[in-house]
Formats: C-alpha cells, structure tokens, sequence
C-alpha cells in the first residue's frame, strides 16, 4: 500500500488527500442527514477517486448539471424548502460532492477547501462535545496539509517541512484563539444554537404520561443534566428531580391539565415550611428545546438564568418563558426536609381527587373496601402502607416490557398482569388513593445519577435512563408528602440505580456488562473511566461551552477590580516574556547570519545531495556552469540557474531592501523546484 502511494503522481497524491478531508468533512453531517443524501454525498467522492487514480476524464457539464437538479429536488423532498439551516447544510453537503467532480485549477481546490472549511463548523450545529472537538481538530489538520500541497503545487519541500510549517501555523493560531474567545463580545447564543425549522423537544419527559412513556427513556443514556455539589451528596433515595406535577387523569393519560395547568409568578405565596440544613448545587442543564428546569426536591432556591425568566407553579414546577435552546448553568439550594401545603380546603383539594366516572371499577371498589368506612375507615397513613404492602407482598414484577393493557388500565395491571414500569405503579397507587378519599397526585422527573469527582467536586450525572415517576399525597398537617410505589416492588431501583432493579436478562453479555460496570455495581473495570470521562466533559462544558456573554464580561469586569500591584506585576511580566521572544528572534537571525547567505548554503546542500558539491573556489557563476552540465529535468536546469543569477546579483549588485526581499522570495520558491 505504501509502496503503491509513493508510485503515484504529486498531482493524484494531493488530490486524494484533498478528497480524504472532504470525508472527514462530511462523516459526522451523515448522522443528522437522510441517508440517501449522505449516500448521494459519498458517490461523487468515491468517483472522483476512481478517475484519479485510473486517470479517467472528469464528467461532462451536462451529467453535472442533471445530478445537480435531482439533488436540489430531493432536498426540497425531504426538508421541505431548501432554505434554512438543515436544508442549507444539506444543499452544502450536495454542492462540496458535486465539486469534487469538476475541480480542474488552483482556483477550484481553494473552493472546495473553503467550502470545506464552512461545512466543518455547521458541523457544531449538531454536536460540540469533546470527542467533535477532537475529530474536527483532526479535520482542520488535514484541511489544512491539502491546502499547503495545492499551494505548492507539483514540486514541493519534502513532508517533514510542510508538517513544520502547518504545526508553526497552528502555533500562531491558538494563542490567538484563546484570546479572541475570551475578549471578543459575543452574542446571546452561539451560531450553532440558532433555532431552525422543525426544532423538537429532546428530552424525554413531556407534560402528560401514559403506559410505556418512562420506560422508552430507559435505554437511553443521554445526560439531561449534570449537578456539581458544594455540599454533600444526599443519600441515593433521596435524589428527587422534580419536573412535571400531573393531576388529570382521563382513564389512559395523566397530564398537567386541570389543577397543574395554570403557574402563578414565582412570587406568589406558596405555603412551605423548610426544615434541616439545604443541599447546595450548581446545575449544567443540556438543551432540551422545552421549558424544564430540573432541582431536587424541594427546591428553595433557584438561580435566575440571563434573558430567559422562569415561573414556578403551585406545585413548584419550574418553568422557564423561553424554550432552552442551549446548555444553561444556574445555582440550587434544596430542603431534603420540607412541609408544602399543610392547610388545603376542601375546594382545593376536590382536583386532587377527581376521577373519570366508570374508569376502573374494579380498582376503585377495591381501594374504597380496603379502606373501610366509618369507625372501621383506615386512617390515611395506614391505607398508604396497607396499599403498599398489598405492592411488596403480591406478585407484582418491575419490567421495561410490560404487557398491553385494555380500556381498564389500572384494573389490568392490578389484577391481571402485575407487571409494569415506574409509571404503573405511581399511576395506579394515586388512582387507588384518590378512590379512596386521599388528595394524590402524580410527579415525574428523574431518581439518582452516576456519581463522579472526588470528595472536594462530588457531581452527578442525571441521564434519560435515571427517568422515574412517584406520587404525592395529601395529608392533613403535613402537607404533600412523597411516597414512591416502585420502591415497594423493587428497593434496588431508589437505592442504587435502575440496572440493578431490572432482572438479569439470560446473554453471553452478561460478563461483559459486568466488566464494564454497566450491571449496577461500582467496581467494573469501565466504571472508573466512565467516571473520569464525565468529569472531562463537566469540565468541557464548563470552561468551552457554557462560557456565556456574562460570564465573559464577569470575568473581564474582574480585572478591573484586582489591586495595582497586581495588574503591574502582570504587565511586567508580559514585558519581560516579550523581551525574551524578541531577543530569541534577534539570537535566532543573528546565528542564522545573511538570510541571502542561509538560502544558498541551503541550495548548496541540496546539490550536494544529488551529487555536486559546490568546490570552495567555485563562485556561482562556476559552479552554474558545472550544474548545467549535469543531469536534471529542464525545469529542474531552469529554477538552477535563474537561482544563481538571482543569487549573485543580490549578492554583488547594489539592490534595495525592498528589492532583496523580493529575491529571498523568489529564491525559497526556486529552491523548491532545484531537486
């Protein structure tokens, strides 16, 4: 394979190369385009290819031209338009192909370079995790090489050089960067946040459940969120995320109309009473495209995020006016410990008992049975244990593939199949308390998370996996009071994590997801790296992603307030390391001597190499004579001695500097073409 690469021509070397970059361009767009356009994208590169290597002619304009159409209209078929930000980065993708197929010039590469360029940042569109970072990085390096080979065209210096210049050229670049990314205003957003067509909520909670809705996330692993503690850690059953608060029920679905639909302003008077010490936190919400902020349960206190206000209802849910579009960072504190709503009329309480008239019979005279009635009636906190236990001691089973229900739904799944999610079992547990007289209702957010960072950093990560729904019920003098049904059937899932609540399913994977620590347990082999790698993307999202308009005006205003001593220390010492830079540079020029003299001692070893060393009485004129004897290529004979006549002209005549500058130039283009 090597042997057949160093065979090829500099020409079809450069343009494969080019091609290559064009690749790495376009893979990661093939995971958010239709795959006929990621298919349709791949074949011209690939033709392309072929004909270089084979030497065949470039396609005709008229077979161009009709693919071209064909493409438009199938992005048209699929978007809709082919304007807007998906379609535009689709009509991109399709115009970068297509170019491939009739680039003839410099010209044309510098355009598909360019372009090239343009696709790779649509590319943060999608995605700007480390591991993007990282391939678009690799991208721009190769971007680049193929730029620096069109430049220099056929005869260029050897690979070691070009590789030095791009990493010199890279070197100049991030410091740069890195200064730019910190004092250069910003916008509200970043580009790749901008809204588009068609935008959808991506994360999996919505304002209404049903049967199935919570266990579709569980195989997600996607991070919702991830929350660094100042404090410690609550114990792993009492991670509460409080999301959506669901009171209305219509026989199939809950949903947050009726009593949980309207939010008053976060100013109005909520009855709470906090007790014990809070839990202090920061969160780095993903965004979701909805109006969701997650805190545990109970939160206290919310920090407001910057242009986007948010409103707390009743049931403190928190819900932000705009859609959240991009990754946010706010402060929480939280009461493990609280009393919410201790006094609650009968008028206030009556939606939190509401059932559909003739929705599960059976469940409704079997929970008002179990309660009693009159002397004989269970107070409230026994019918809650006595339906529990009912959970803990028949044979129910906590499954992601619970079977179908019918039109009955909760009577299905408590007398028949006694298998279900999360949702089954908060769903039916308020169905049954509200049967029986107790205000209920339902909640859904997320329990526990993945633990990482050491004692001074704790964080967890909360993910679509760590979905759950419980319920809440309403007792006199107490207020609502969190009760979870899962915990009843299976322990495991509240105390450690949902994996280890599920029963083991019979694969030969088994072993391996033990390895991996993907079984629940904290010693497989993978867990400690999956921890260190959720660390480096805190940190990612940190210091690269969330650094937002005001923290960059937080940080530079800071620099305002430090003392006077400090800010002329810091600009000593930018002095001093500019002196040493510039004395560097003058040390480097002064032991490199005449540059005039550097580049024919350069051009002399490079005859040396082919073997005509220049004799120490031979002045150029000589030893041009010498070297137009010899053998190379006439282009080889002509860069030779237009060089030695640029050379001693220079060297003997009366030139300007201006002048001189321009034969240094002329001369490193000539030395190329010497070989």
């Amino acid at each position: 394979m090597k042997a057949w690469l160093s065979g090829l021509p500099r020409e079809k070397a450069d343009i494969l190369l080019l091609l290559l970059a064009a690749a790495m361009v376009l893979a990661p767009h093939a995971l958010h385009l239709p795959p006929w356009l990621s298919a349709a994208a791949a074949a011209p590169l690939l033709w392309r290819a072929n004909m270089t290597v084979r030497g065949r002619r470039q396609p005709q304009l008229a077979v161009l031209v009709p693919l071209a159409l064909l493409g438009i209209a199938g992005v048209y078929a699929s978007y809709g338009s082919v304007l807007g930000r998906d379609a535009g980065v689709a009509m991109l993708v399709l115009l970068l192909a297509l170019k491939s197929l009739e680039m003839h010039g410099r010209r044309d590469i510098f355009v598909f370079v360019f372009l090239s360029f343009f696709l790779l940042l649509a590319n943060f569109f999608h995605a700007q995790g480390i591991l993007s970072a990282a391939w678009m990085l690799a991208t721009v390096i190769v971007l680049l090489a193929a730029l620096l080979s069109a430049q220099y065209g056929t005869l260029q210096p050897r690979l070691a050089q070009r590789l030095g210049l791009l990493g010199r050229m890279l070197a100049l670049a991030i410091p740069l960067s890195a200064v730019m990314f910190l004092a250069v205003p910003r916008p509200d957003s970043p580009l790749w946040d901008a809204p588009h067509e068609g935008a959808q909520a991506r994360t999996g909670l919505s304002d209404s459940m049903q049967a199935g809705a919570i266990a579709s996330l569980a195989l997600s692993g996607e991070p919702v969120f991830t929350a660094r503690f100042s404090t410690p850690i609550p114990p792993q059953d009492q991670l509460y995320w409080r999301g959506v608060v669901l009171g209305y029920y219509d026989g199939a679905t809950w949903s947050r109309r009726g009593a949980g639909r309207h939010a008053p302003a976060s100013d109005s008077r909520i009855d709470i009473t906090l007790e014990g010490q809070p839990s202090q936190y920061e969160v780095t919400l993903q965004a979701s495209g909805q109006r969701r902020i997650f805190a545990l349960d109970l939160p206290r206190s919310i920090e407001r995020l910057p242009g986007n206000p948010y409103v707390v209802s009743s049931a403190l849910e928190v819900l932000t006016i705009q859609p959240i579009t991009s990754t946010v960072r706010y402060r929480v504190s939280s009461q493990p410990r609280y009393r919410l709503q201790t006094s609650l009329s009968p008028e206030q309480q009556q939606p939190w008992l509401a059932l559909p008239a003739g929705s599960n019979p059976r469940s409704v005279a079997w929970a008002r049975a179990l309660r009693g009635s009159g002397t004989q009636m269970l107070a409230p906190t026994d019918a809650i244990a006595a339906v529990l236990d009912h959970f803990h001691h028949a044979p129910f089973r906590y499954t992601l593939q619970p079977p179908l229900l019918g039109k009955h739904g909760v009577d299905d799944f408590l007398f028949i199949t006694q298998a279900g999610f999360c949702e089954h079992y908060a769903g039916s547990f308020v169905v049954l308390m509200r049967a029986m007289g107790i205000p209920a209702r339902v909640v859904t957010g997320y329990q526990g998370g993945t633990r990482a960072g050491a004692d001074g950093s704790p964080s967890l990560t909360v993910r679509q996996s760590d979905a759950h729904a419980w319920s809440e019920v309403w007792l006199a003098g107490r207020g609502w009071v969190r009760v979870d049904p899962t915990s009843a059937v299976a322990p495991l899932r509240t105390e450690r994590n949902l994996d280890a609540a599920l029963p083991p399913a019979p694969s030969p994977l088994s072993a391996w997801r033990a390895l991996a620590g993907l079984d629940g347990g904290a010693h497989g082999a993978l867990a400690a790296w999956r921890q260190q790698w959720q660390q480096a993307e805190h940190a990612w999202n940190s210091w690269a992603l969330d650094t937002t308009p005001q923290r960059q005006r937080a940080m530079l205003d800071s620099l305002k307030n430090l003392p006077a001593t400090t800010l002329a220390l810091a600009c000593a010492v930018l002095a001093l390391l500019s002196a040493v830079a510039g004395a560097l540079v003058c040390w480097r020029q002064a032991r490199q001597g005449d540059p005039l003299d550097a580049l024919y001692a350069q051009f002399c070893r490079q005859q040396a190499q082919r073997g005509y060393s220049r004799a120490p009485h031979e002045g150029p004129h000589g030893y041009a004579a010498r070297l137009a004897a010899g053998k190379a290529t006439p282009e080889a004979h002509a860069a030779i001695a237009q060089f030695l006549a640029i050379y001693a002209a220079m060297k003997y005549g009366n030139a300007n500097p201006d002048e001189q500058l321009r034969a240094r130039r002329s001369l490193r283009r000539l030395l190329t073409q010497c070989r």
